[in-house]
């Protein structure tokens, strides 16, 4: 019986953890329209800022002819749900340097959201 309920709990944990698992990629839609104008999740198409296509997993300063601040190419960050919610909290603050001259999305919810239509629209 303390097996099961154990194993129950182990589920319950593992089935709520990650913040994208939290997020609404359709909400995060509207909210990466404050990103849109700098970022895109089309492979390969940078703007202002580098294409977001492919970033989940991988290391910081990565994509090709872009020039990324030094701040960015000595970060050694990976990007991941819990790294894109602390850069997307403020980014300056998480990465001091960062030619990133976004604010930040102060909300949580947003940041899940956002974040969940990034993995989805670059899968």
């Amino acid at each position: 019986m303390k097996f099961m309920a154990i194993l129950g709990m182990a589920l319950m944990l593992a089935m709520s953890g990650g913040s994208a698992q939290a997020g609404d990629a359709s909400k995060g839609k509207k909210v990466f329209k404050k990103c849109k104008a700098c970022h895109s999740v089309k492979a390969g198409k940078k703007k202002v800022g580098p294409t977001l296509h492919g970033i989940m997993g991988k290391k910081a300063a990565q994509m090709k002819k872009f020039k990324y601040s030094k701040a960015m190419k000595k970060s050694g960050v990976t990007w991941d749900e819990a790294t894109l919610d602390k850069f997307l909290t403020k980014p300056k603050k998480f990465m001091k340097g960062t030619k990133m001259s976004f604010g930040g999305l102060k909300k949580k919810k947003d940041r899940d959201n956002v974040i969940a239509y990034i993995i989805e629209a670059t899968k």
